[in-house]
């Protein structure tokens, strides 16, 4: 069997498939412009895209363009029907009855036989009653004549309150003595609504021969409206002591 001439011819067939295949390999790429895809208004550009560009291309979307994109608002509270506002009850305190005194320096200096001094007393009522009398007392402890006073007859002290409506001065009933009176003795005095607030000009004077020295001003409130026995914090809801000093004029 004659062999060589089948391997040659062999041969020839494997070379010729190679060089098929490195003439495909050889051949460019058609340059053929691309067809426009449907519903393109304008003919493709064929200028190639920079790295950059192309980045851009496939960056996702900016934030300037999701701002604009509406949010959806938080429901806002509802107004209460007619406009009311339904807050919780909250407990109010429990306020009384409290009586202020003011005056020039907060005490009472005067000249035996001087101008008299003025002062207020202020009452202020609470939230826990009314009362239907309120009456204010006055009373100061007797002080003995110092030496070279001559007390005469008269009053060695004067009190007057200014009536608010015609603006005169009366004399008010002032207890000079070292004791005092029982509290259900005393008749008469004004009402005070709750949280109602009222105030009252008095003014003292020193008589020409009265005698000089010291004792402080007993202002009590009574509710003369309380039964008698009541407790005394019901009888004198209110009391204070306004210091007093009477000098010889110099």
């Amino acid at each position: 069997m004659d062999v060589g001439p089948r391997l040659l011819a062999t041969a020839t067939v494997l070379l010729a498939v190679l060089l098929a295949g490195c003439t495909e390999r050889a051949t460019p790429p058609s340059t053929a412009a691309p067809v426009p895809s449907a519903g393109t208004t304008g003919p493709a550009s064929t200028a190639p895209q920079s790295p950059s560009a192309a980045a851009d291309a496939s960056a996702p979307a900016s934030t300037s363009a999701s701002a604009s994109v509406p949010v959806a608002a938080s429901p806002s509270p509802r107004p209460v029907a007619g406009g009311a506002v339904t807050t919780a009850p909250s407990a109010v305190p429990a306020t009384r009855l409290t009586m202020s005194v003011d005056t020039r320096g907060g005490r009472i200096l005067l000249v035996r036989g001087g101008p008299a001094q003025e002062f207020t007393l202020t009452l202020r009522n609470g939230n826990t009653r009314s009362y239907g009398h309120l009456l204010l007392t006055f009373q100061m402890e007797a002080f003995g004549p110092s030496p070279g006073d001559r007390p005469g007859p008269d009053p060695s002290v004067l009190l007057e309150h200014r009536d608010p409506a015609t603006g005169r001065w009366s004399p008010v009933e002032l207890r000079i003595a070292n004791d005092f009176r029982p509290y259900h003795l005393h008749e008469g005095g004004s009402p005070l609504d709750r949280d109602a607030v009222r105030t009252e000009r008095y003014r003292l004077r020193a008589t020409a021969t009265g005698p000089t020295g010291s004792s402080p001003l007993e202002v009590r409130l009574l509710d003369t409206d309380a039964p008698e026995g009541a407790g005394e914090a019901r009888e004198r809801p209110a009391r204070l002591a306004l210091p007093h000093t009477t000098r010889r004029a110099s």
